[in-house]
């Protein structure tokens, strides 16, 4: 996949296109993906996801504390897996945000990216005011003298997947509900910072995570993770919260004991996989009594079945 930021030097035409944010790139996105790729391969053309950056929300103050499923570079990791040709990533600012769907269609995607197909989610609009409804684009289909498809939404045992329900579960410390949405174990990457080495100190070293300040952070609490580290994966333990028996800073800290690992890290990139909440936060007495449980998570999670 080729990751294109200016459109203007875009000049391939001919092109199956799907618009969107695609937070997540959840079991729903992958239906439309596919349903582009097909459309692609059918008209020997090339499969373009078109999305923006920053989030609209972000732009237009509709944030309510917006947090992300993925950052860029995640989703274009995400978008290269999955076999998509190009993504186009658009500057997202209140101008282009101005644009009725009529003068998008027009503009960016006949004018600029010379597009033959446009693929749709089931409940997508853009353009101002979302007012560029399914029906509405087709009708810019047919003056424009492209075909367009709509793809049903992604049932999952009587529950459409939304980038929104997946959110909210990651919110309550829900991971398995999360991942069967997404389709994948829920990750985040960041850099490993130095931190105040209390964990090596009672035996359990930690990496502290430094994460993109958007990126969407599960419940406080402790986990069952996948860590990969030189794309080598580790099973570990991860720890999100205030360590409420050492720590008097009351500052959200993120830190992974990875299991049978001895290297230091510092400012090295690792991901971390979720699979499994297994507490909440407790305030131990003491730290022997901390100790004392971060073995028995260890041992919990050691003999977990994933």
């Amino acid at each position: 996949m080729i990751q294109i930021i200016d459109i203007n030097n875009f000049d391939v035409g001919n092109l199956v296109i799907t618009v969107g944010t695609f937070d997540g790139l959840h079991k729903g996105h992958k239906s439309i993906i596919n349903a582009l790729k097909a459309k692609a391969k059918t008209l020997n053309s090339k499969s373009v996801v078109f999305t923006f950056w920053p989030h609209p929300r972000f732009v237009l103050g509709k944030t309510d504390n917006l947090e992300l499923l993925n950052t860029i570079q995640e989703k274009a990791q995400l978008l290269n897996e999955l076999g998509v040709d190009y993504l186009l990533t658009v500057n997202f600012t209140k101008e282009f945000s101005e644009q009725t769907s009529h003068e998008f269609v027009k503009n960016v995607l006949v004018n600029k990216l010379k597009i033959k197909h446009l693929v749709l989610g089931y409940d997508h609009h853009f353009g101002k005011n979302r007012e560029g409804s399914f029906e509405k684009l087709a009708e810019c289909a047919k003056e424009f003298n492209f075909t367009i498809e709509q793809v049903l939404a992604f049932n999952n045992c009587g529950e459409n997947i939304s980038s929104t329900k997946i959110r909210n579960a990651l919110k309550i410390g829900d991971i398995e509900k999360a991942n069967l949405f997404l389709g994948y174990n829920y990750f985040l990457s960041g850099k490993v910072v130095v931190g105040q080495a209390l964990g090596r100190k009672i035996g359990f070293p930690t990496a502290n995570l430094e994460l993109e300040n958007y990126k969407l952070i599960p419940s406080v609490g402790v986990y069952a993770v996948n860590i990969f580290h030189n794309n080598i994966k580790y099973l570990g333990m991860l720890n999100i919260g205030y360590k409420p028996t050492i720590n008097s800073e009351n500052k959200l800290s993120i830190e992974a004991n990875i299991f049978n690992f001895n290297k230091t890290i510092y400012g090295e990139i690792v991901k971390i996989e979720f699979l499994k909440k297994i507490r909440d936060e407790i305030k131990f007495n003491n730290i022997k009594e901390l100790e004392n449980k971060l073995v028995d998570d260890k041992n919990i999670i050691s003999n977990l079945k994933f």
